[in-house]
C-alpha cells in the first residue's frame, strides 16, 4: 500500500506561479486590471475565440447568460442530467424549467436524438456539456439549434484545450469553461465567458460589473472611468487580477499539462485491460482531441461484488483518492421531487451515475502513481 495519499486530484503551482502572484500583490493593483485584460487576450489566441470576458467562477458566467438572454418563468432549458448542479440550479433560480436529457451510456455525451425529442415552444436554451475532456458531437446540435431558433451554449467547464474536428472548443458559438482547482488550468476560483457574439459579449461585461456601461478595467483609461453610468443593475462577478495572473501563466503550460494527463491515461487504459470489473469511457466516434480532464471508470458492480461508493471507500483506505463526477442531477434530492423524475426517465444516465467514478489525474503524477492506483484497486477487488 502506498505510504501517502494520492488525492484524486492536484493542481501543478510552480515556484514562478506563485512568485507572479506576489508582484501582483506587490503592485497595488490586485482586483481586475491589467492582468484580466491580457487573460481574456490570450485565451483568445488559444481557442481562436472573439470575445473573452474573465469571471469569478463558471457558475457565475451560467448566471450572466440566463440574465443575459432573458429566461425566467415559463421557460425552458435543455441540458444533461449528467452535469454539475450548478447549471439546473440557476436554471431554477432564474425561474425557468431544466429539462433533462440522456447521454450516451459509453461516452457520457448527449447528441442531436436525444436533445430534440425534448424541444417544446418553451425551449429558449440548449447547453450540451463536453464531459471529461472529450467533445460533444456540435456539428448536429449547432444545426439543431439554428433549426429551431434556440439559443446554443456549451458547457465546457471541462474542455480547456479540447479540440472537436480539428476546432478549439471555444472558436465557435458561445461556451464557458471553469479554472477551478481541479481543472485543466486554475486560477484557484474562476471561469471565461467566450463568445463569437460582439452583442452578447457587451452584455456579460456590462452585467458581470455592477450593470456599469463599461467594463471594471479598461485599456485606454487603465480604470474605471468614474463617471461611469449604470445601464442596467448588475452583479459582482469580476476576476481579480490575481486570479488573472495565475491563469497566465497556467495558460501558457496547458498543452504540457494536457500531453502529460494524455499520457497518464494511455497508461491508465494500458493498465486496466488486467481488470475486467471497470469500464473506462469510450472515445467519442468523431475526430476530436482530449484534453484528459478526467478519467473515468465504471464499476461493473456484478463482477466487482460491490458498489461504487463501496469500491471508492476501499480505495480510501489504501491511500488512493477518488471523484465522482456526477451523481445525476435528476436524481438528486431536490430534482427528483421537483421534476417526479424517476431512474428509468434517463436510462443511460441513472446507469452510469450508480457506477461512475474518477481516478487520481493530474499532471505532476507519475507512472509509478497510476500503478499504484492500479494495484490498489486490484488489492480491493481480489476478495
Amino acid at each position: 500500500m502506498r505510504e501517502n495519499f494520492l488525492p484524486f486530484s492536484k493542481p501543478s503551482i510552480s515556484e514562478a506561479d506563485i512568485n507572479a502572484i506576489a508582484d501582483v500583490l506587490r503592485s497595488g493593483w490586485i482586483t481586475t486590471g491589467p492582468h484580466n485584460a491580457e487573460f481574456e487576450r490570450q485565451v483568445c489566441n488559444k481557442t481562436g475565440c472573439a470575445h473573452a470576458v474573465a469571471l469569478a467562477s463558471a457558475t457565475a458566467g451560467m448566471h450572466l447568460l440566463l440574465k443575459a438572454l432573458n429566461i425566467g418563468p415559463g421557460d425552458e432549458v435543455i441540458t444533461p442530467s449528467m452535469t454539475w448542479v450548478s447549471t439546473p440550479n440557476l436554471i431554477t433560480l432564474a425561474g425557468a424549467k431544466a429539462v433533462f436529457v440522456d447521454v450516451d451510456r459509453d461516452t457520457l455525451m448527449t447528441s442531436r436524438k436525444l436533445i430534440e425529442s425534448h424541444i417544446t415552444e418553451r425551449t429558449k436554451l440548449i447547453v450540451p456539456v463536453h464531459f471529461a475532456g472529450a467533445p460533444a458531437d456540435m456539428d448536429p446540435i449547432r444545426s439543431l439549434a439554428r433549426e429551431r431558433g434556440i439559443a446554443l451554449a456549451e458547457d465546457a467547464a471541462h474542455a480547456i484545450g479540447t479540440e472537436y474536428k480539428d476546432v478549439p472548443i471555444g472558436k465557435t458559438g458561445t461556451c464557458i469553461f471553469s479554472f477551478h482547482p481541479i481543472k485543466n488550468i486554475t486560477t484557484g476560483e474562476g471561469g471565461m465567458f467566450c463568445t463569437d457574439d460582439p452583442a452578447l459579449a457587451d452584455r456579460i461585461r456590462q452585467l458581470k460589473f455592477h450593470g456599469l456601461g463599461v467594463d471594471a478595467y479598461d485599456r485606454t483609461t487603465h480604470g474605471r472611468a468614474p463617471q461611469a453610468q449604470v445601464i442596467e443593475p448588475g452583479y459582482k462577478y469580476n476576476m481579480t487580477d490575481i486570479s488573472a495572473v495565475l491563469g497566465l501563466r497556467q495558460l501558457s503550460r496547458l498543452d504540457a499539462f494536457n500531453q502529460r494527463r494524455m499520457e497518464l491515461a494511455i497508461r491508465y487504459r494500458e493498465r486496466l485491460e488486467e481488470i475486467d470489473e471497470l469500464l473506462p469511457l469510450a472515445d467519442p466516434p468523431y475526430p476530436h482531441k482530449h484534453a484528459w480532464h478526467l478519467f473515468i471508470v465504471r464499476v461493473d458492480i456484478d463482477k466487482a461484488g460491490i458498489n461504487r461508493d463501496a469500491f471508492m471507500a476501499l480505495l480510501k483506505e489504501r491511500n488512493v483518492g477518488t471523484g465522482l463526477h456526477f451523481r445525476a442531477a435528476h436524481l438528486q434530492k431536490y430534482y427528483q421531487e421537483a421534476a417526479k423524475m424517476q431512474q428509468e426517465s434517463l436510462p443511460a444516465t441513472a446507469w452510469n451515475s450508480e457506477r461512475i467514478c474518477s481516478l487520481p489525474l493530474f499532471p505532476d503524477m507519475t507512472d509509478r502513481d497510476v500503478d499504484d492506483v492500479i494495484e490498489a484497486i486490484k488489492d480491493v477487488l481480489k476478495d
